[in-house]
């Protein structure tokens, strides 16, 4: 069986790529897949509420900054006015879970309901004093790990870094014509599943 780089040189030389990649691409995917299990396990998170001694999980920390002014909450603009339905969206949950965590925040005494000034017949969701305190506080936290990481780099190396990470993160986005690009390519990976598959003795696929 090839291993990983000889698989990779190999795609890469069917393509005319530069088969010198494959040692970048090992490194930049294990790199990926190792920040993404961290992300997944939400380390800084867990380590933030350990640090600051709060009472509260992570899911009710995400509601807070769901609930939090527009200049803290993902996808929003200034004029933005925070329901439960809002909470749903900005986390992507189910409107039952994102009204349960809201209450439980309320009652918690981190977040409260107020009146719309646009439509008084609406309740819109506010941070109370101690739910903006730990969002300032969590905020803070992670400002200070990061900035005391990135401190020890030059400044040659920030300038350099910055514009490729954001370079690098929209590669999902530009995969999607890549993907019509190589059509044949994949469906002939598909077509080597499906024999793959049918090459299995039928005692096997039944046990």
């Amino acid at each position: 069986m090839p291993s990983r780089q000889e698989t990779i040189r190999e795609v890469l030389a069917q393509r005319r790529k530069d088969p010198d990649l494959a040692e970048a691409l090992l490194r930049i995917d294990a790199v990926a897949q190792n920040w993404r299990r961290q992300m997944h396990k939400r380390e800084l998170g867990h380590r933030a509420l350990r640090a600051l001694g709060l009472d509260i999980d992570l899911a009710q920390v995400d509601v807070l900054f769901a609930i939090a002014p527009p200049s803290f909450a993902m996808g929003s603009n200034d004029e933005d006015e925070t329901m439960v339905s809002t909470v749903a969206e900005r986390l992507a949950i189910d409107p039952s879970r994102a009204s349960r965590l809201v209450a439980e925040m309320v009652n918690a005494g981190y977040a409260r309901r107020a009146v719309s000034q646009r439509d008084a017949r609406r309740a819109i969701l506010e941070l109370t004093p101690a739910g903006q305190a730990v969002v300032d506080a969590v905020l803070k936290f992670k400002w200070l790990l990061l900035g005391e990481f990135f401190s020890g780099w030059s400044k040659d190396d920030i300038a350099a870094f910055v514009p490729l990470l954001e370079r690098y993160s929209t590669w999902m986005r530009t995969s999607e014509n890549a993907e019509e690009k190589f059509a044949d390519d994949i469906a002939q990976l598909s077509r080597s599943i499906a024999k793959a598959k049918s090459d299995v003795p039928s005692s096997s696929q039944s046990g």
